[in-house]
Order: C-alpha cells, then structure tokens, then sequence
C-alpha cells in the first residue's frame, strides 16, 4: 500500500511540475510525438512475431521470454486444471493459459493465466489475436520476468483496473493475492497454507497447497 501511495503522488507530483513550466505544450508534443514513434514500433512488433514466440511489447520494445523452469510450467498446469475446469463448468466465462495476449493502451502481455467473464468472453472470435483487459490474471515468478510481474505489471494491471492479480513464487510455494479498491491493488493474502477465495471468479476457492502439489491438487479437484 505505501509503495502505491508513493507511486501516485509521483504521478501527481510530475504532472504538476509539468504545468508549472511554460514550454508545457513543449513537452507535452514531445511526449505525444514519442509515444506516436512507439506506435509504429507496436504495429511492427505485431507484424513479427508468431504463434512460436513468448513475447510482450513493454515501455516500446519487445521482450521475448525464455523456456521456463519445470516447476513453473508444474504450477501453471495445476492452478489451470482447477481454474478451467470450474470456470467451463458453471459457465462463467474464458481462462487463457500461457500464450494468449491481452493488448493494454500502451503494452502487450501473455500472462500465465488469465480469465475474462462471460460478458466479455461471449464476443471472442476463433482467430482472434488481441484480448482485452481480463478480469483476473496470474503470474507466475521466475528470475528473469520478477521485475516486470512486481513492477511495470503491476502497475498497469492496476492502472487498467483488472479486477485481482495473483502472483505466485513457485520457488518459495508462496501466493499473494491482490484485490482492486477503487484505484489500487490492495494485498488480500500472502501464504503458502489455508484456502484462497477468488474475487473476480464466482465461487472460485481452493487450497493453496493444490496449487503446488499435485495429491493436493487431485484433492481439491474432485472437491469442486
């Protein structure tokens, strides 16, 4: 919560020292002409890449991600079993898992896990490419993409209003929920024991255990 509150008085802070400046309209054509410059890298960016590619689009340029750990792709798999099963079952909506990328105002991302409610997920096309924000999205830690899952992400996430983000360190058997008040990510739970309820996900609740351990994960299956 301090973190955030910082990083919305900076946000203040700049915008103010902006407009006390007189070549504002300067700056603010520099900032425009940047970001038009970033669009024409984004479309490229669309142009290249394929279905083989882990990327995002971040801040202008392209990240591409590499293979992951056999524990990350472990715990994806399990907190997928039990998300989709449920979501496909009571009928309340899409989870995407892994490649699927939803396009922000300004980035591209491919989150571990994300889910988007039926009103959003009724009006997806088989061959579409681009989703928007989702209502739920899941991250999963690893060395190389940390900062961005507790940095740019976070932020934008929090900026675009999703609804709840989990982040979860496979390493450490650790999640950390996180819920939207009004402008800001509020920290629910931070636990490797008990149960987490879903906010965005209608009834959605399960050990976290099931998430990293697969004789938990069976248990908790057959209990949905």
């Amino acid at each position: 919560m301090e973190t955030q509150l910082l990083t919305k008085d900076m946000s203040s802070r700049i915008l103010s020292e902006i407009l006390d400046r007189p070549d504002a309209y300067l700056i603010v054509e520099a900032v425009k002409a940047a970001l038009d410059k970033e669009k024409e890298i984004r479309q490229k960016f669309y142009n290249d890449i394929t279905e083989d590619d882990k990327a995002e689009f971040i801040n202008g340029e392209m990240v591409m991600h590499s293979p992951v750990m056999m524990r990350h792709n472990q715990v994806g798999g399990l907190l997928f079993t039990l998300l989709n099963f449920y979501v496909v079952r009571e009928q309340l909506g899409y989870v995407g898992y892994e490649k699927l990328m939803i396009s922000l105002t300004r980035n591209d991302y491919e989150p571990d896990i994300c889910f988007f409610r039926q009103e959003k997920a009724v009006q997806f096309k088989q061959d579409q490419l681009l989703f928007p924000a989702p209502d739920l999205i899941v991250e999963i830690l690893s060395n190389s993409t940390q900062a961005y899952d507790r940095g740019v992400k976070f932020k934008d996430y929090q900026a675009h209003k999703i609804e709840e983000y989990w982040i979860i360190d496979p390493k450490d058997q650790t999640l950390e929920q996180y819920h939207l008040f009004g402008e800001e990510y509020q920290l629910i739970l931070k636990s490797t024991v008990g149960d987490v309820k879903s906010f965005a996900v209608e009834g959605f609740q399960i050990p976290i255990p099931a998430i990293f351990d697969a004789a938990e994960n069976l248990k908790a299956f057959q209990s949905l």
